[in-house]
């Protein structure tokens, strides 16, 4: 059964658009994009943490994805251009960047991010599980996640999540979907605003 999206969500066709979430009503903006670089190997690379300036992306982070073993540029094009239109949405001089590759289940408990937004994208594997407003209050109250609708990012969308730090009273509440029984990996990427 489809489930029509809440008010406080809103899909876009453009990157730009995600600054909807600057709207007090809204805790998630998902961009949904049709392509995106694709990484066949994940074997091969290890997890990237940095922390940039905003002006020294386009030479830092390329040289930190050829460190950690990513040999497709078009990858750090489209990170470097996600971190710039995010630092700017923030107001941000400087992002934290994470690329990681996940096979286990951290991070599977429902929470809100203590950030005031992070970016999420996951360019392999299943995308960012969230849940309504209505379903984060019945969580809240006890329910069981099970009687719960879950939603789901798509592989390859970009979302921006609210957070505490915006929004003490309706963060959006999410998890990274369980995949350790299923064998899958994810590649996900997560900046997050800084000072510098």
């Amino acid at each position: 059964m489809l489930h029509p999206f809440p008010d406080h969500v809103r899909l876009v066709g453009r990157i730009d658009d995600l600054a909807t979430i600057r709207l007090p009503a809204v805790n998630l903006a998902i961009w949904q994009r049709d392509g995106t670089p694709v990484v066949d190997d994940l074997d091969t690379v290890d997890d990237v943490a940095v922390t940039l300036m905003v002006d020294a992306l386009s030479d830092g982070l390329p040289e930190a994805l050829r460190a950690a073993g990513y040999a497709d540029a078009a990858l750090g094009r489209d990170i470097v251009d996600l971190a710039t239109q995010f630092a700017a949405l923030m107001e941000s001089a400087a992002v934290a960047i994470r690329l990681e590759v996940i096979e286990t289940d951290a991070c599977r408990k429902f929470h809100a991010d203590y950030v005031t937004a992070r970016l999420i994208c996951s360019y392999v594997g299943p995308g960012t599980q969230w849940l309504d407003t209505g379903d984060a209050a019945a969580l809240a109250g006890g329910s069981d996640p099970a009687t719960l609708t879950l939603r789901q990012v798509a592989t390859g969308d970009v979302a921006l999540f609210k957070g505490r730090g915006w929004s003490e009273d309706a963060p959006i509440v999410h998890r990274s979907p369980p995949v350790a029984a299923t064998g899958e990996r994810r590649l996900v990427l997560v900046i997050d605003p800084r000072d510098p």
